[in-house]
């Protein structure tokens, strides 16, 4: 399913990708369970982090290894904005289908970057790579996006799924009939190997509240350098 290119494993070797592969899932506008889950998950979030201030957050991992990555691309850790708005602004984890909030609560319960594909949009095998600069492709809300030097990304046969900076592509989305899933974590350099497959574990668990049929075809955090 991956390949892990010689470029990426000399520009970060340290680095790891976690890879979580579901079948017979369902993706509905909304879920009452995860809704539930989704309003405790905010509360606990409001409660242990009410006393930092956002320099704290910064520097807290694994926000803080992310914000370093970002930093080199003159960006701002999206989840760490995310986190935010739900700490101090009182406010929700985004209304979507019931996949990508899967997705999204796991991230915020993790803070680990995740992108989320419909796997038979998907011309497999995917490959880990480190851009060039200068490579395109659509992101979901319609845009083409130039890749910045140096960004780990990921492709397909058909050219590129998603990207540190950028996230997404368009082509293999999410959909409302998706029935078979891949969510893929990226994890820079400084990222622990078992953080990144527990939070592939609780993406497995919020999806089984949707689709308890749902099965998993792979779970597994892959690093670069082997």
């Amino acid at each position: 399913m991956l390949i892990i290119s010689d470029e990426i494993k000399k520009a970060y070797p340290e680095a790891l990708l976690g890879i979580l592969a579901m079948r017979n899932v369902c993706n509905p506008n909304q879920h009452e369970e995860l809704n539930k889950c989704k309003l405790e998950l905010e509360n606990n979030l409001r409660k242990n982090f009410a006393e930092l201030d956002r320099s704290d957050l910064k520097n807290m991992e694994p926000i803080k290894t992310y914000n370093d990555y970002y930093k080199r691309f003159k960006k701002t850790y999206h989840v760490l904005l995310q986190l935010e708005s739900i700490v101090f602004k009182n406010k929700s984890i985004p209304r979507v289908a019931s996949l990508v909030e899967a997705m999204f609560m796991a991230e915020l319960k993790n803070l680990l970057l995740t992108a989320g594909h419909d796997l038979e949009a998907i011309d497999m095998p995917i490959k880990l790579d480190v851009s060039s600069g200068g490579e395109k492709y659509t992101l979901i809300n319609g845009q083409e996006k130039e890749l910045i030097h140096s960004d780990m990304m990921i492709s397909d046969s058909q050219g590129i799924i998603s990207s540190v900076i950028y996230g997404p592509d368009k082509r293999t989305r999410i959909k409302p009939n998706t029935r078979n899933v891949l969510f893929v974590v990226y994890a820079p350099p400084g990222i622990e190997k078992s953080k990144a497959f527990q939070h592939l574990q609780d993406i497995q668990n919020y999806v089984h509240i949707i689709a308890p049929k749902s099965e998993v075809e792979l779970l597994k955090v892959y690093e670069c350098k082997d």
